[in-house]
C-alpha cells in the first residue's frame, strides 16, 4: 500500500446548521488507537457518506455517534449534539440513541410480525394509544417506501419478507421513534441492484425531513446519494468536502488516488 502523510487533511467548513459535531474524538481498542483527532461537522437534513478501504475506521466512527462502542472500545473527546456533549458519562445513553437513530449492515427485524417491529420500542417508550401506535406505524412505513408492499400483510413475520424489504423495515423501524438524526452502516450491501436503489431513493427523500450519515463501501452509492463525503485512511479523517468536490476536485493525493481506483 502507498504511504500517506497522514497529518495532512483538508476538512471543508461547515456553513449550514449542524446536526452533530465531533472535537478531538479518539477511539482506541485496547492499545490500538483506531481513530485519530476526527474533528467533522455534519450538516443538519443532509445526507453525508463515510468512505474509505476495509478497517479505515469508518463503521468505528460512525458507531461512536450513538454510543454504540461504549463497551467495546474507549472513546475520548467531545461529540456535540444540540449543545450537549453526548460522550460525557453523564449522559443517558438511552435518551441519545432515541435521538440518534441507527440501521445496521445486515437487516435485523425482530422475529414478530411487521406491526410489532415498528410498535414494540414505541410501547416501551411509553405511547399506548392505539390510534397513536397506528399513525406511526402507517407513517414510518410510508417514509421508509414499504407502506403500499406490506399494509394487507401486518400481522405476518417481518422475517417473510425479502432482504430489502427487511432492511427498509429497519430504517421505518427506527424513524418510528422521530430521531432527528440516522445513522447507516453500510445498508444496502447484503442487498441486489434493484433492492439498493429503493433503499438510495428512501434515503433521498428521508433526508428532507432527517440527518443522515451512511456508512458506504460502494463509490458510485456515495456519489449518487449524499451531499458531503468524508474520505478515512488507518483512522485518519483526509478529506471532507462537498461529495461534488471530493470526486471530482478532490484536495488530498490519497483522496485522489482512492476515488479514482489508484488506491492500494
Amino acid at each position: 500500500m502507498k504511504e500517506y502523510n497522514l497529518t495532512d487533511s483538508y476538512i471543508t467548513d461547515i456553513t449550514e446548521k449542524k446536526a452533530l459535531t465531533t472535537k478531538n474524538l479518539q477511539v482506541y481498542y485496547g492499545d490500538n488507537h483506531a481513530i485519530f483527532d476526527a474533528n467533522l461537522s455534519f450538516p443538519r437534513y443532509k445526507i453525508t457518506a463515510l468512505i474509505g478501504a476495509s478497517g479505515c475506521g469508518k463503521s468505528t466512527f460512525l458507531r461512536c455517534l450513538n454510543r454504540m462502542n461504549d463497551k467495546v472500545a474507549r472513546v475520548d473527546g467531545e461529540i456535540n449534539y444540540r449543545d450537549v456533549n453526548i460522550n460525557s458519562p453523564k449522559i443517558n445513553v438511552y435518551e441519545v440513541r432515541k435521538h440518534i437513530g441507527m440501521v445496521f449492515q445486515r437487516p435485523n427485524p425482530f422475529a414478530k410480525s411487521i406491526r410489532e417491529n415498528i410498535t414494540f420500542a414505541l410501547k416501551n417508550a411509553g405511547i399506548t394509544k392505539k390510534a397513536d401506535l397506528e399513525e406511526r406505524l402507517e407513517q414510518s412505513l410510508r417514509s421508509a417506501a414499504l407502506w403500499d408492499e406490506v399494509k394487507d400483510d401486518l400481522n405476518k413475520s417481518a422475517l417473510a419478507l425479502s432482504g430489502g424489504q427487511q432492511q427498509r423495515l429497519c430504517i421505518a423501524r427506527s424513524i418510528a421513534m422521530r430521531p432527528d438524526i440516522l445513522l447507516l452502516d453500510e445498508p444496502a450491501s447484503a442487498l441486489d441492484p434493484i433492492s439498493t436503489s429503493k433503499i438510495e431513493e428512501t434515503l433521498k427523500i428521508l433526508s428532507k425531513d432527517y440527518s443522515i450519515v451512511i456508512v458506504t463501501h460502494n463509490l458510485q452509492q456515495a456519489s449518487r446519494i449524499s451531499d458531503y463525503t468524508a474520505f478515512l485512511h488507518l483512522g485518519h479523517i483526509i478529506e471532507y468536502n462537498s461529495t461534488v468536490n471530493v470526486f471530482t476536485n478532490p484536495k488530498m493525493q490519497a483522496t485522489e488516488d482512492y476515488v479514482s481506483g489508484n488506491f492500494g
